[in-house]
């Protein structure tokens, strides 16, 4: 599978633009968790605070676009992006306007009462089903609003809808700096690293991550394999994993992956020892055997010591390392420690200049915040499912339609 093509930021950032006096449509990603009304994480309205302010300071009229949930085409009042603005406006400290439509007279008369330096949130794209359907008359309606189009949604960018791709047909657009961010920092992990390259890539199935293991493998020096998705490579090789979960069906994916490797000269790296239980809770009574002598009646919920302080040893000759997905089943202690022992030495090397560190995925996310080094790694991706597709060399409509609106408008 070929890479995602890199896009080229030189000219397509925002400090190639004017935006003084302009409508600015901001495509953002405001779909946090909320409950009873208020937000319980804003970490992605604050990482969203340098493109708006910046586009405010300049004098632009800054009009967010979002998502939040799945009404499918339904107006949904319990997912209204109106107690997203109210936060965003507490966050960004000044006042932050909603309309409550995206589209239509609603939508146009609070557009035409900015002024330079405003924010104004629109109501959920996804209110309309012409969003998920990148229906090309709700694009328009939606480019009418603006004058620019500016994407600071790199999680969304795997989404060809209205508010992602087909908007970018109308407008000259740019990337935020958000968007910018994520995209250097994947450059630097796949597109252009510094080598050697190790990946971590960990989950419960193999099956999830088949597109991102095949490309992997012909894009890093090293590949670590954790999680129950190790198990299917161990029994594969005919080792027995006793009750431990595992998809007997893709034992032969496995073979086919670990030979892969071998042919293009990824080192593949699986546990040599797990940590073991016979029932799945917390604080139960565990052990660490090899991963020879996996005891029948007992399952595989962590790698074990051995097998985490050998990739310790390797760190001094890695330069870039890629991280999705946790060693075991860190929601529940004890089973959280070889990923809390590997996050703090990657941490360690990352904040000693040693190695260029990037991480992303939900699970990769929570578990480097509870190891508590998420602020130390290079950079940490909360995108999810764009960042997986990147990582599979896959091309993201969002990313591509920058390219292709700007080379035809800008």
């Amino acid at each position: 599978m070929s890479p995602a093509p890199e896009f080229n930021l030189a000219s397509r950032t925002l400090d190639d633009v004017a935006v003084a006096g302009k409508r600015v449509l901001l495509r953002a990603d405001l779909n946090v968790p909320v409950r009873d009304g208020k937000v319980m994480d804003a970490t992605r309205l604050e990482r969203l605070l340098p493109t708006i302010q910046e586009l405010s300071d300049k004098g632009a009229r800054v009009i967010v676009l979002s998502h939040f949930d799945r009404p499918k085409g339904q107006v949904v009042p319990g997912m209204s992006l109106k107690p997203i603005a109210e936060s965003l406006g507490r966050i960004l400290g000044k006042p932050v306007g909603f309309a409550a439509n995206c589209i239509g007279p609603e939508a146009e008369n609070a557009v035409a009462a900015l002024n330079d330096g405003d924010v104004l949130v629109l109501e959920n794209t996804r209110f309309h089903a012409g969003e998920e359907k990148n229906d090309p008359e709700f694009a328009a309606q939606l480019a009418k609003l603006g004058d620019i189009f500016v994407n600071d949604a790199f999680s969304t960018a795997h989404r060809a809808h209205a508010s992602t791709e087909g908007i970018a047909r109308h407008l000259p657009s740019f990337a935020g700096r958000l968007m910018q961010a994520e995209l250097h920092a994947l450059e630097a992990a796949l597109g252009n690293p510094q080598r050697p390259v190790a990946a971590i890539v960990a989950g419960s199935k193999v099956s999830t991550k088949l597109d991102l293991l095949n490309n992997l493998v012909t894009k890093v020096d090293i590949l670590v394999i954790g999680g129950a998705m190790a198990n299917t490579f161990l029994a594969a090789q005919g080792l027995s994993v006793g009750k431990s979960l595992q998809e007997p069906g893709l034992q032969g994916t496995a073979l086919e992956i670990l030979k892969t490797a071998a042919a293009k000269g990824c080192e593949i790296l699986l546990p040599q020892d797990v940590v073991v239980a016979e029932t799945f809770s917390a604080n139960v009574p565990t052990k660490v055997v090899n991963v020879e002598d996996i005891p029948d009646d007992a399952m595989a919920l962590d790698v074990g010591p051995a097998t985490v302080e050998a990739f310790v040893k390797r760190l001094p000759e890695i330069k870039t390392i890629i991280w999705n997905g946790p060693l075991g089943a860190f929601e529940t202690k004890p089973f959280d420690a070889s990923t809390n022992t590997l996050a703090k030495a990657i941490a360690e090397a990352t904040k000693e200049g040693k190695v260029i560190s990037v991480g992303g995925g939900g699970d990769t996310v929570s578990a480097l915040k509870l190891a508590g080094v998420h602020h130390d790694m290079t950079y940490l991706s909360s995108a999810g499912g764009a960042f997986l597709e990147w990582m599979e060399g896959k091309v993201l409509p969002g990313v591509e339609a920058l390219s292709k609106a700007f080379s035809n408008l800008g």
